[in-house]
Parts: C-alpha cells; sequence; structure tokens
C-alpha cells in the first residue's frame, strides 16, 4: 500500500522542478473528498519537510490550502503541541511521514475544531496506508499521541 504515495511524491518532486515551488493540480488527485485531501496534505507536508527549501504553492483545493499554510504559520506551536504529549520521543526522532500526519490532525483539532473522533479516526488510516507495517504498532502510537492530544485540547 506504500506504492502510491511515492508515486505521488515522485510526482510533487516532478512539479517542484518544473514550477519552482510546490503546487498541485486538479488531475492529481481524482476525488475531492475530503480524505484525498488529507492524503495530498499529508504529502505536501511530507515533501516540504523533506526539503525546507521548497516553498508552498497554493492548490487547486480550499482544504489543503487552508491545512498546509495554517500548519506552515503555527508550526512552532502544533509542534509544542505534539511534543507535549510524545512520552520518551521527540518529534524530531519521528519519520517524515508520521511527523506529517501528526502535524495534520493536530492543526485540525486546534485551529479548525474538527471533531477529535473524525481527526483521530482519519489520521489512524493514513497511518495504516503510509507507515504501518502491519504490526499496527505505528497505528497504536499515534493513536496513542493524539487521544492525549485531544483530551489536552478539551481542558
Amino acid at each position: 500500500m506504500v506504492f502510491p504515495f511515492y508515486f505521488a511524491l515522485i510526482v510533487v518532486k516532478f512539479l517542484v522542478k518544473m514550477n519552482g515551488g510546490i503546487t498541485m493540480q486538479k488531475t492529481q488527485i481524482e476525488s475531492k473528498t475530503r480524505h484525498a485531501q488529507r492524503v495530498l496534505s499529508v504529502e505536501l507536508l511530507y515533501s516540504l519537510d523533506l526539503n525546507s527549501a521548497e516553498t508552498f504553492t497554493p492548490s487547486d483545493y480550499e482544504f489543503v490550502n487552508e491545512v498546509v499554510a495554517g500548519i506552515l504559520k503555527y508550526q512552532e506551536t502544533i509542534d509544542e503541541i505534539i511534543n507535549s504529549q510524545l512520552e520518551r520521543w521527540t518529534l524530531k526522532r519521528l519519520s517524515y511521514v508520521d511527523r506529517a500526519i501528526l502535524r495534520l490532525a493536530t492543526y485540525e483539532m486546534y485551529a479548525m475544531q474538527t471533531p477529535g473522533e473524525i481527526v483521530i479516526n482519519e489520521a489512524l488510516e493514513l497511518t495504516r496506508t503510509f507507515t504501518d507495517e502491519g504490526d499496527n504498532k505505528a497505528v497504536k502510537f499515534n493513536n496513542s499521541v493524539l487521544d492525549k492530544i485531544k483530551k489536552s485540547l478539551n481542558k
């Protein structure tokens, strides 16, 4: 299941070289579902985290633009929220993809007030697709962190 993600990253890198920045076109997302836009958001966040010299160019999707721009604007705050709930880990030790997933989910709960249950469910689906190796360790880890974040934000 990891192949589509890496294929999308190749497309992202190709567009970066062609356009001088990260941009996405409607043809790259066959579906306009919120889930598909979350996938695109994770891919963009991954690419931006991997290569900090790249810049984000708005996409054709309002949700993607809102979350990616918001995460970039409030990244320090979002990272502090995540780090405060990690036990024996730091954000920098996590994989680029898990960081992107946690940042997206945290931003949605923190700034967009999307219900935590929905955000966590979507984040766990993304984790199953992109980082879990079939042993559910990544899913359990992200679930635990996001549940703590949800509780801390609801205080």
